[in-house]
Formats: C-alpha cells, structure tokens, sequence
C-alpha cells in the first residue's frame, strides 16, 4: 500500500465518522444486535422463564457435556452460542454497506469524483482503498460489537444466573473468517453498485439480499431445523473466502472507467 492510497482510505473514514447522520446509522444496528437483543431475551427468561420453554427443548438436544450449569445459565449460554452468531453476522454485512455505498457514488455527489480519478493512482488501486477503508470500519465495528455484547451477556449472566458464561469456539471462527469474508463480500458487491449507481441509498438496496441467507441461519436456530455447529462454521467460512476472493478479483478486473462516469 503507498502513500496516495492510505491517503484516500483515511479520506473515506474520516468521511464516515465526521458525518453524524452516516455515523448514527452505522452504530444502530450493532446497538440493537449486542446490547438490545440479548438484553431482552434474558430478562424476558428471567422473568417469565415459561417464555423459554422451545429453548429448552433445543438445549435437551445438546450433549450432557454443554448443560453444565444451572437451568438459566444453560439457557443464556446457548442463546450466547447458538442465537446470537446469525444475529450477528447482520453487523459486518450492515456496516459494510453503510460505508461502502457511499465509496463512488459519495464522490459524484459531493462532485469529488473526478478529482479522485485525476489522482496518481490507477483505477484497480482506487477500487482496492475503498475496499479496504470499508473493511477496515467493517471489522472496527465488528470487533467492538462483540466486546459490547460479552460485556451484556456476562454481566446478565452473573448477576440474574449466579455465574459466568464463556463463548465456545464458534466465535472464533464466526470474528476472523465469516465475519470478515462476508465483509468483503458485501463490500466488493456494493462498492460495485455504488459505481453505478446515482444515490447512496441505491447503492445500499444491495444489502437487503446479503442478508436473505443469514436470517434463513436465525430462523433455522429458531425452529431447531439444524444447529450452528464448529465445522458448519467452517465449512461456511471457507465457501465465503472463496467468493470473496473471487468476487473481489473479477471486481477489480471488469472496473472501467466508462462506469464511473456514466450519468
């Protein structure tokens, strides 16, 4: 990475975090997703345990092993390791497209686009720095969410349930391989829109598919039609890996300039 291209990343980040309205729209979902969402579930279990009666059918399909704890400690813990992974995996995809919808079309309106282009930078390189500064506040925000709903959970945990606890290995692979590739997915696909299209909110219409096979993920944990295993995790990460690469190389190859600056 040079000099000019680290120049036009921090560009589109400062870009984001000084405008309020794009900034509050980027923090709205991870708010709900992590500090909302399981609020709610647990309180709701605390309170009204009866409400929880399909998750204790779906915790008696698990192993002794995992059932450890008291009845809603068990319970917070497979809503921690099993409920809110899909939930989630909506974070990277929404904040991807909040940053990267605004990557080309933002120039044209701000009429910085041909700016841009005059810059000593080739067309792959500018692709690549909007690409990366989407990823970057992506991963930023992915990474904060999860602190943010640890920091929820737990607290709950210990103080309605008696105790602590602890993600399993699935977050490990949801925060350095879903997470990710599905950010770059959602990036590549949108950042592509925005060079087509004439407003942001155009561009962003592109998310609203990415996230069809992440809610089909929350309503088969739901239902109990199949369970968010480690090597289900896996096996999804590595087919995302592959289309991102993929989508990301023949992005950057098909990107013209006749795109940018067509009306």
């Amino acid at each position: 990475m040079n000099t000019q291209m680290a120049a036009v990343i921090k560009k589109d980040i400062k870009s984001i975090t000084s405008n309020k309205r794009m900034f509050t729209t980027l923090l709205i979902v991870p708010v709900v997703l992590t500090i909302f969402l399981p609020s709610v579930f647990i309180l709701i279990l605390y309170f009204v345990p009866e409400e929880g009666e399909e998750l204790l059918e779906l915790l008696e399909t698990l192993p002794l092993s995992m059932q450890s704890g008291t009845f809603l400690q068990n319970i917070i813990w497979l809503i921690l390791n099993f409920l809110l992974p899909g939930f989630f995996l909506m974070i990277p995809i929404m904040a991807s497209s909040v940053m990267s919808a605004t990557s080309f079309v933002g120039e044209k309106e701000k009429r910085t686009l041909e700016t841009l282009l005059y810059c000593p930078l080739s067309l792959k390189q500018i692709f690549r720095s909007k690409v990366i500064a989407s990823f970057l506040i992506s991963m930023i925000v992915s990474g904060i969410s999860f602190g943010a709903m640890l920091i929820v959970v737990e607290t709950l945990s210990y103080y309605l349930a008696g105790g602590f606890v602890f993600p399993d290995m699935k977050w490990f692979f949801i925060l350095f391989l879903i997470a990710p590739a599905v950010s770059l997915i959602a990036i590549t696909l949108i950042v592509r829109m925005s060079a087509k299209a004439q407003s942001v909110e155009d561009a962003q219409q592109g998310a609203v598919f990415l996230l069809i096979p992440v809610l089909f993920l929350i309503i088969g944990q739901f239902t109990g039609l199949f369970l968010i295993s480690t090597w289900l995790l896996l096996v999804i990460g590595a087919l995302c890996s592959l289309a991102a690469a993929f989508l990301l190389r023949t992005s950057m190859n098909h990107f013209q300039y006749e795109t940018l600056l067509k009306n």
